[in-house]
């Protein structure tokens, strides 16, 4: 079992910036790859950004070069740098890490509001 813990969200102007944190307790040492991912009202849950244990990162296209994640395994958590913030990034964002047996686990969720 892994337990995951978010914090960082809340609400900013547009152009602002946000950093969420996501910090793994429980069967750490079979966390695989880190991930975030978010969902806004009335849409599916989508990928925002994804980060293996090898360092290899994935973003969403419309993320690149204002979101950057990153992972401390020191202290088994993983980050997102969001800048340049716009309100059509206004989701729940969620935290998610795979085992290397493939087993995924969620965050609790922790709110981003963006106002224009």
């Amino acid at each position: 079992q892994v337990q995951l813990v978010e914090s960082g969200g809340g609400l900013v102007q547009a152009g602002g910036s946000l950093r969420l944190s996501c910090a793994a307790s429980g069967s750490i040492f079979s966390i695989n790859s880190m991930g975030w991912y978010r969902q806004a009202p009335g849409k599916q849950r989508e990928l925002v950004a994804l980060i293996t244990s090898g360092g290899s990162t994935n973003y969403k296209g419309s993320v690149k070069g204002r979101f950057t994640i990153s992972r401390d395994n020191a202290k088994n958590t993983v980050y997102l740098q969001m800048n340049s913030l716009k309100p059509e990034d206004t989701a729940v964002y969620y935290c998610r890490v795979t085992t290397r047996s493939s087993l995924g686990y969620w965050g609790q969720g922790t709110q981003v509001t963006v106002s224009s």
